[in-house]
């Protein structure tokens, strides 16, 4: 699937039209971390498994390489200076997502889903938010991020601000200050 076709990212989400993911939407037999309706999915080689959000006791994410707005444009700058030079584009950075149930912790390494691999603080600590918020709530508020996906068809990712926004909605207005 073309970037930006019929997916878009908000802070640490990857939405499609019909499924939520912890980092980017694995392919092939890469690491990833789904959001469902009835729970959470570890998908890929490294780690597969399900849990009902009945049986979520939390999720943690971790190794997400987070900078302000100017350490992070220079970051990408510099990222597209190599590309335009020739030399092969990196992969995203992985991050640590690890689920903890009442059996235990089991942990897996999605891609980061933002252009970059770099997220801002602020967009970081709402996606903690809004994560702590679907633990708690049972799952309950992932039917906002697809009918939003829905609703914006294959319109591009939004800009920082508006991420920020629909995250602190989505979060229920929790601020991470």
């Amino acid at each position: 699937m073309p970037l930006g076709a019929h997916m878009a990212m908000v802070g640490l989400f990857w939405i499609t039209e019909d499924s939520v993911y912890v980092g980017a939407e694995p392919e092939g037999t890469t690491s990833g971390v789904r959001l469902t309706g009835d729970g959470v999915e570890l998908l890929g080689r490294e780690r597969a498994g399900s849990w009902s959000w009945d049986e979520i006791r939390g999720i943690e994410v971790a190794d997400v390489p987070v900078r302000r707005t100017v350490r992070r444009h220079a970051s990408i700058a510099f990222d597209l200076v190599s590309a335009l030079l020739g030399q092969e584009p990196e992969q995203p950075p992985f991050f640590t997502v690890r689920v903890t149930t009442g059996g235990g912790t089991v942990g897996t390494s999605p891609f980061a889903a933002i252009t970059g691999g770099i997220y801002g603080p602020t967009e970081y600590e709402l996606s903690l938010a809004l994560l702590r918020r679907l633990v708690d709530g049972g799952g309950t508020g992932l039917d906002d991020l697809l009918a939003w996906r829905r609703d914006h068809g294959t319109a591009a990712t939004p800009g920082r601000e508006e991420r920020e926004l629909l995250l602190l909605k989505w979060a229920g207005g929790r601020s991470p200050h």
